[in-house]
């Protein structure tokens, strides 16, 4: 029980015989600049006397990336999710369970997860859905995988994200360019201008069948669900309360830091802590909140932007280059909600 008297039981959680096998990502190719963006929205800019490279020197974005046309991203899913099970050296007929993770959604039903089960010729034995959380989707169904791997109910399991940030941006850019739009509006809004397009997928195993592979600990999670209107978003749009997101978000990971260490989890020395990638003043803030070394945190947001829940799995993948055995990964991330999430990997 913690000191507000709120039961705190299975905050924390340990695997005993799962790996991450592959992880991999597929980068959108067409790179837009936030001077483009800046210029999308000079009219509004200039009406409302806000300075341009607002998003590179306040969120230290500098492009992100959009599919080209005639993709999409539950195709960019499938592409990175054949090339997982291609590392991982599974064949279809092995996977147990599809978990699509990804925000960006063309319709309600069916599920997205549907498509990529079939477009990778996935069993009909295979269990498949989507699983949505914000941007802690990835690492909550990595999570629910490695469950279901313990337990025995499934032997592999095949985690994707897609993630289409253009539909909802040109949406912004629309509504802000309007005569009748505010500097609170901007502001508002200015979290959507962020995100970017990607893919990413991870196989899950048992440990015992692939000697050498990274096995997946365990970690904590913990829910401030007292702060789930700060980062509202649609397909037309997202609106969020910077400050209140930053601060509700911080008090969250260090709860959860904290009592991750209380049940002897030891996390101060890790060789790379991979987190879900904002902005620099989120970065900035979890650094200095939990006091991590700077040099051990990977960052691609001002390349990538905010791919939401493939942001993680995409920066990890990208360190999985330079990443030894015997290494130690935190992988560390916090959803709109809010929610936050930590887990371990030993490379």
């Amino acid at each position: 029980m913690d000191e507000a008297g709120n039961l705190t039981g299975n905050a924390t959680f340990r695997h005993d015989n799962t790996a991450l096998l592959a992880v991999t990502s597929v980068e959108a190719p067409v790179v837009v600049s936030s001077a483009e963006f800046d210029e999308r929205l000079a009219p509004s800019l200039k009406r409302l006397r806000l300075s341009k490279r607002l998003l590179e020197r306040v969120a230290g974005v500098t492009e992100r990336r959009w599919w080209s046309p005639g993709s999409d991203f539950d195709d960019a899913a499938i592409e990175a999710g054949a090339k997982a099970m291609a590392e991982a050296g599974i064949e279809p007929g092995d996977v147990g369970l599809l978990i699509n993770t990804s925000v960006t959604r063309r319709n309600l039903e069916p599920s997205v997860a549907v498509k990529i089960h079939h477009s990778l010729g996935l069993p009909s034995s295979a269990m498949n859905f989507d699983l949505a959380n914000a941007c802690l989707g990835f690492v909550n169904g990595m999570t629910l995988a490695a469950n279901m791997i313990d337990s025995g109910q499934i032997k592999y399991a095949l985690i994707v994200a897609g993630e289409d940030a253009q539909r909802t941006q040109e949406a912004t850019f629309r509504r802000l360019n309007r005569e009748d739009s505010t500097r609170e509006d901007f502001l508002a809004e200015f979290a959507t201008l962020t995100l970017g397009s990607g893919a990413a997928a991870a196989v899950i195993g048992p440990a015992d069948l692939h000697p050498g592979s990274h096995r997946i600990l365990g970690g904590v999670s913990r829910a401030g669900t007292q702060h789930h209107e700060l980062c509202v978003g649609g397909i037309d749009g997202m609106y969020t309360d910077t400050k209140g997101l930053l601060d509700g978000g911080l008090e969250l990971v260090v709860t959860a830091w904290h009592e991750a260490q209380a049940d002897g989890w030891a996390w101060d020395a890790m060789d790379r802590y991979v987190t879900h990638q904002v902005s620099n003043s989120y970065t900035n803030a979890i650094i200095k909140a939990v006091d991590l070394e700077r040099e051990r945190v990977p960052i691609t947001f001002p390349h990538w932007g905010n791919v939401g829940p493939a942001s993680l799995p995409m920066t990890l993948a990208q360190e999985s280059q330079s990443l030894a055995p015997g290494d130690r990964v935190l992988c560390l991330g916090v959803g709109s909600g809010l929610n936050t999430s930590m887990m371990e990997i030993a490379w």
